[in-house]
């Protein structure tokens, strides 16, 4: 089971076809939506604003979410949200991507099926248009996304989605092997690749 901690009578709610490591910790106004995944050593701080993870969103691990009171936190339907990113305060539309260690601030919104760049820092109020890429720090809008990036993005999504129902089904602590296994499995995605090879396929920059 997570670390699940209640305050001021305020207790974290999640769905039953979620999948929360038991490492993640959820404390009070959190609500954690079907079919989403939170990662090992994740923080959801509702201990001042809400926080809500809509069905189908990711939250990878060691990210950081919380809010101010009276400002909610959203992460909307299918949001992909990166190792290590922050989110404060903020709102992440549906089928958004925040990439790897990302911070975005108060009231910024990154709208739907946008991307921000991995180490990007949106900083407070900003808004980032909807199917476009942001980079740098400050973040500043790049360029329109194409559709094969969204398609992308779609699919990793998914596997998150699917790593949620298989992380339910059979994940388990357990103790460590002393060798490899000679026939040791391996996993396999065939349709699933880094977003850079998928460029370099298309010969995109």
């Amino acid at each position: 089971m997570p670390k699940v901690y209640s305050i001021d009578g305020i207790t974290p709610v999640v769905h039953a076809d979620a999948y929360v490591h038991p490492s993640a910790v959820l404390i009070g106004d959190v609500i954690v939506g079907a079919g989403v995944y939170v990662g090992p050593c994740a923080s959801l701080r509702g201990d001042f604003g809400r926080i809500v993870v809509g069905e189908g969103a990711n939250i990878q691990d060691s990210c950081v979410l919380h809010a101010f009171p009276d400002r909610d936190l959203v992460v909307e339907a299918n949001a992909h949200i990166g190792h290590g990113a922050v989110l404060h305060g903020c709102v992440v539309r549906r089928d958004a991507l925040i990439g790897i260690n990302a911070v975005v601030n108060d009231n910024a919104v990154v709208g739907e099926s946008a991307f921000v760049a991995a180490m990007a820092f949106v900083k407070a109020e900003f808004v980032v248009p909807a199917r476009t890429l942001v980079a740098g720090i400050p973040a500043k809008v790049l360029r329109e996304l194409r559709e094969s990036e969204i398609a992308w993005k779609r699919d990793a999504t998914r596997q998150y989605q699917e790593l949620a129902a298989r992380s339910l089904a059979s994940m388990r602590q357990t103790d460590a092997l002393a060798a490899a296994e000679p026939d040791r499995k391996r996993f396999t995605a065939e349709d699933v690749l880094p977003l850079s090879v998928m460029k370099a396929r298309e010969g995109k920059p």
